[in-house]
This record gives structure tokens, sequence and C-alpha cells, in this order.
């Protein structure tokens, strides 16, 4: 079992208050109510926090809440020096993926929504990748493939995964595989950017220290034509696992084993994010196996801090310059959850 810590706004019911900073509030004053000199009626009194005087910028600057990995990058792709979980924003996209299967259905809705002429916002952040119905003979499948190579010609999309010969998937020399596999493979994963792509597992992205996730094919079509997105920051669950990984264990049983603690609703609309010595101990492609899974439970993305690990796989993978970000300290939690994995028994 995993042991957690919630926080919450303040209301009578707190866990672990002193671990998640509530010290200032001691235990009497949440439970107990003030009496009033005066009886004016017996209507039941709500007990509030006292209000706090306003505070005087810092000389040196702006005062900052702390924020988490996710809450930073999008502040950052919306050009906001400040992000809580709720608000929503308007989040310029690095980059966009769409596949065989909602492609056609993202370049119609851009075509009828910008123009049948209209050009996309950026050749270069798009990437399309056929990998769910292409080595068929069904006519249907195979024109999915083609609105998809038509499309990339007339837009002059960089980065178009393209399978002509379906009959051998190795005559094809810019085939890559899986869509997911194929974005961190060709580059297109980096710390610190925004990924949005046509297929929930989208998030496997996230294991490089971005947000990524999954949206339709009417998100697609605008972001095609306008190059951002309408988002709501999530708020963050927090994972973190310690210890060695036994030699019967893979990532994707910690993922399950989590999973099984929350549920398969318990990250609904929120970031999952992991941390401590045993995701450190991970390639970077148990990373993404941990990462791809956070759509079962209902997440909206996952993310793993980056480091050297995630830099030497990128070594040669991209010439892009990218910038990494990380938690705060002090940055709040909705909850965190604690896994001791090197005393997980083999079942």
């Amino acid at each position: 079992m995993a042991s957690s810590t919630v926080a919450l706004t303040p209301t009578p019911f707190i866990l672990n208050k002193k671990e998640l900073g509530f010290s200032a509030f001691s235990a009497p004053s949440l439970f107990s109510i003030p009496k009033c000199r005066r009886t004016v009626s017996k209507k039941i009194c709500s007990v509030m926090a006292p209000q706090q005087s306003e505070r005087k910028p810092s000389t040196t600057g702006s005062v900052k809440t702390a924020m988490t990995m996710t809450e930073k990058i999008l502040a950052r792709a919306s050009e906001n020096t400040q992000l809580s979980p709720g608000e929503n924003v308007w989040v310029n996209v690095d980059i966009l993926m769409t596949h065989d299967v909602c492609g056609p259905g993202s370049i119609g809705i851009f075509k009828n929504e910008f123009g049948e002429n209209a050009k996309v916002w950026d050749q270069e952040k798009i990437v399309i990748i056929p990998d769910h119905y292409i080595f068929t003979s069904d006519e249907r499948a195979n024109r999915n493939v083609d609105i998809l190579r038509d499309f990339c010609t007339e837009q002059n999309i960089k980065y178009f995964y393209d399978i002509k010969d379906i009959g051998n998937f190795k005559a094809n020399p810019d085939y890559k595989g899986v869509c997911h596999i194929a974005l961190a493979q060709e580059g297109h994963c980096r710390p610190g950017e925004v990924l949005l792509g046509t297929d929930s597992h989208t998030c496997t992205a996230g294991a490089f220290g971005q947000f990524a996730t999954g949206i339709g094919n009417t998100d697609a079509g605008f972001v095609l034509g306008a190059g951002k997105l309408l988002l709501k920051v999530p708020p963050t669950l927090r994972f973190v696992m310690d210890g060695e990984m036994p030699s019967y264990l893979l990532a994707k049983d910690l993922i399950l084993h989590i999973i099984g603690e929350i549920s398969v609703s318990g990250a609904t609309y929120k970031s999952m994010e992991f941390v401590g010595t045993t995701v450190e101990s991970l390639t970077m492609e148990e990373r993404m196996t941990l990462c791809s899974m956070v759509i079962e439970a209902g997440g909206k993305n996952g993310v793993i801090p980056p480091d050297s690990t995630t830099y030497k796989y990128l070594e040669d993978k991209t010439s892009v310059v990218y910038e990494p970000v990380y938690s705060d300290e002090r940055a709040r939690f909705l909850s965190e959850y604690r896994f001791d994995i090197s005393s997980w028994n083999r079942w």
C-alpha cells in the first residue's frame, strides 16, 4: 500500500498538516467556534482564516508562488509568469502529431474552418505518422494514408513518415513504426515543450519532461491553423517511488500498481508526476512505459523530471535547443503517494 498526503483548500479536514505546510494553523483554531459577545441570531457561523494584509512586491522582483512541472511548462507556453490549477489559457504548441486514423478528419476540419487553400501554422512543427491501418489491402484504410500524403505534399510538411509499399515494411525507408516510439526516436520529444497528438497515448512523451497529451480531431484541426489551443491547467498528483526495483518487476508493474491504488478514474484531468530513486534508475523506454498508461487512470498527462538519462538519449536525436523545468520545492500537489519499491514481494 502507498502512503499518501492530501493538499486541499482550507477545510475542517486536513491530513498530515505539518508535512504539507499547514503548521501555521493549529488544530484548535480549525475545529473551535469563537464565542460571540452579542447574541444576534442563532445562525451557524463558518470559521475562516484571518485575512492577510496586502504584501508589497519584493525589491528583487514580483513575489512568485511555487509551481509544479506541468504548471511551469504551461505558464511558459502561454506567456504567463504564474499559473494555478483550474485556469484556462491559450497555449502555444511546439509539436502536433497525427496519424492515419485521425489525420484525415483533422485535415478536413482545418480546411473547413480555415479555408480550402489555407496554410498550416508551421510546416516544421507538424509530425504525421501512418501507423495504424497500413499493412492491409483495405482500400478505405489505404485511402486514409493517401489523404495524409496529399496533404503533406500540398503543405510541404517536413516530418511525414510515409509508407508506400504495404507488402513489405522494410522497403519503406521513411516508415518509423508506432507513432509514440517514432516521436521519441526521431527527436520530437524535448524537455519543457508542449506536444499534442490525436492519440490518447500521446502522454507517453511526458517521460522526457514535457507536457504531452491527447486531443481530438476538432482541436487538432484548430492547432493546424492557429498553432495554439485553449487548455485548463490540471492539478498534479505526485508519485514518489524509492528503492531498488526487484528483478521480477517491470515498469509496467509500477504503473499498474499505481492505477490499482488510485483506480481507473483516480487521476481524471490531473497531471501525474513520477519521481524518486526508482524512477531515476529507469531507462527512457521504461519511463515511456510508465507515462504511457496515465490515460488508463484518467490522467491528463504524465511527466518525469529530465536528468542525465534523458539528455544522453537526446544527444544524437535533436539539435533543437530545449529548456527543462522542474517542480519547485514548495510546489503544491493535490496528493502525494510514496512507495518503497524494494519491499514489493513477488505474488
